[in-house]
């Protein structure tokens, strides 16, 4: 098992406000897991506890990555250990190039064993398949890149990382059809090279592009209901509550 959620219950620091209320989840190697849920209700929290946003604390319940709790690891270290999460609003980094940010985060997560030479020819493979220029690598992180850049670059740092956990909370959302099929293709690419994917969404067009393992629906602050990838058809068709109360 890569991933286990066990009863997890978190709030906010300073908070006594669950907004985990008892998520259990379990994901296995290889595995695609799509999450749905109406907006505020915990799906962005869930993920960004598992990978360590000191905003939250965790008030009981364990996280087990590959066997092992994480509750008390810090944000890097559950990067190394091959957690990567992309954001709804990636922030802007001035004055960090993403280039160096690829390259210093390759080194301490995988190692030396690649040269400079084969690092940036993958760099510019990687923005080749998603229609960026080799440029883009020279700009400072997010500052001044359009919505579709940023979620662009968020698939082009997870890609070049490789991942073994790769949170995607909305990656679908700002695109275009044809910027949708680009990301979609380099995370199917990532599947296949054995990358487990936990997806945050409110579409089910992105069924149409990844075959799935497991949908779930989420509400208030827990998985009510669990399924193929039909379940996430009947959301869109019945609604959150609907299938909720089944």
């Amino acid at each position: 098992m890569l991933l286990r959620v066990e009863n997890l219950r978190a709030s906010l620091v300073g908070s006594e406000k669950l907004i985990l209320k008892g998520v259990n989840l379990e994901m296995g190697f290889g595995e695609v897991h799509v999450l749905m849920g109406p907006n505020g209700s915990g799906k962005s929290t869930l993920a960004n506890v598992i990978v360590g946003n000191p905003k939250f604390k965790v008030v009981s319940g364990d996280i087990l990555f590959e066997g092992e709790s994480i509750l008390n690891a810090k944000p890097h270290e559950r990067v190394a250990k091959g957690i990567f999460m992309t954001f709804q609003s990636p922030v802007e980094v001035d004055g960090v190039r993403l280039k160096q940010l690829l390259l210093t985060s390759y080194r301490k997560i995988h190692g030396d064993d690649s040269s400079f030479y084969q690092l940036e020819r993958e760099m510019k493979r990687l923005a080749e398949e998603l229609g960026l220029r080799p440029e883009f690598f020279d700009r400072f992180v997010n500052v001044g890149f359009s919505g579709g850049e940023k979620k662009k670059s968020e698939i082009l740092q997870a890609s070049f990382l490789k991942p073994k956990l790769l949170i995607l909370d909305e990656i679908d959302s700002g695109l275009d059809v044809d910027a949708l099929k680009l990301v979609l293709k380099m995370v199917n690419a990532l599947r296949e090279q054995g990358t487990s994917l936990l997806i945050i969404t409110h579409y089910t067009r992105i069924l149409e592009h990844l075959d799935v393992n497991k949908v779930h629906v989420y509400l208030d602050g827990k998985i009510v209901a669990s399924g193929d990838k039909w379940l996430a058809y009947e959301v869109e068709k019945s609604g959150y509550a609907l299938v909720g109360e089944r």
